[in-house]
């Protein structure tokens, strides 16, 4: 029996575990009063006070992209913030178990990579928590910040996030390296006229990847420090 085999047999079987767990909460939504209003905002942006800078990478496919990724960063000595998906996590473990071994942050990506501005606050709890336990369980780590699947969301995901110990995070820029197959117009979006505590968005992609360094390059050069998006918004 190969060690992928068995590898994908117990991560399912972990998933049906974790997704009857998560329906056992309960799925009613909750009530926030004015304090805690800002609390439940999105972040588009870092400090804006700090010459500083996060790229953010979105994961549910391109995994033979990443290898490559992590080695330019380390090339560089930066740290990133990777927000994966569920789906991908039960099926690359060991790949996501890499990126923690590279030092980089996990964020949650949702597990289906639903419109969540379309679900409920149950669904949107179950979409964020079975990821979440997921993550927990495969690696030991417990991510605090939650990207929602192509930016959309409702009062219903803010309010699923914040109950759960998460911040929202969008970006300051998109490079819709996910659409757009060229690199010369990706490396522009992810550096054209930038300002202190951008967050940038992108994916695992071949025209993304073969810039990357390119983009790594510009931010250092230009004085910026590559952080964390957790370190970006503290």
């Amino acid at each position: 029996m190969s060690r992928k085999f068995f590898v994908n047999v117990t991560a399912n079987i972990l998933l049906i575990a974790i997704v009857i767990s998560v329906f056992a909460v309960g799925v009613g939504g909750a009530s926030h009063d004015a304090f805690n209003q800002d609390k439940l905002q999105p972040v588009y942006r870092g400090n804006a006070d700090k010459k500083c800078v996060s790229l953010m990478i979105n994961v549910y496919w391109g995994s033979e992209y990443i290898p490559e990724m992590l080695e330019i960063f380390s090339k560089y000595d930066i740290k990133t913030t990777f927000f994966v998906g569920g789906y991908w996590v039960a099926k690359n473990v060991e790949l996501l178990q890499s990126i923690v071994d590279h030092g980089h942050e996990i964020g949650n990506h949702g597990f289906y990579h639903k419109d969540q501005g379309k679900l409920n606050y149950s669904q949107n709890v179950s979409e964020i928590m079975t990821n979440h336990k997921l993550i927990q369980q495969s690696v030991d780590i417990e991510p605090k910040l939650f990207a929602p699947p192509s930016g959309s969301f409702s009062s219903s995901t803010l309010n699923a996030a914040y109950d759960n110990g998460y911040t929202t995070i969008m970006w300051s820029r998109d490079t819709i390296d996910w659409r757009d197959k060229d690199a010369d117009l990706v490396y522009k979006r992810a550096t054209e006229n930038t300002s202190n505590g951008e967050l940038i968005l992108m994916h695992p992609t071949a025209h993304t990847t073969s810039v990357l360094e390119k983009i790594v390059q510009y931010y250092l050069a230009e004085g910026y420090e590559i952080i964390p998006v957790s370190q970006n918004i503290a």
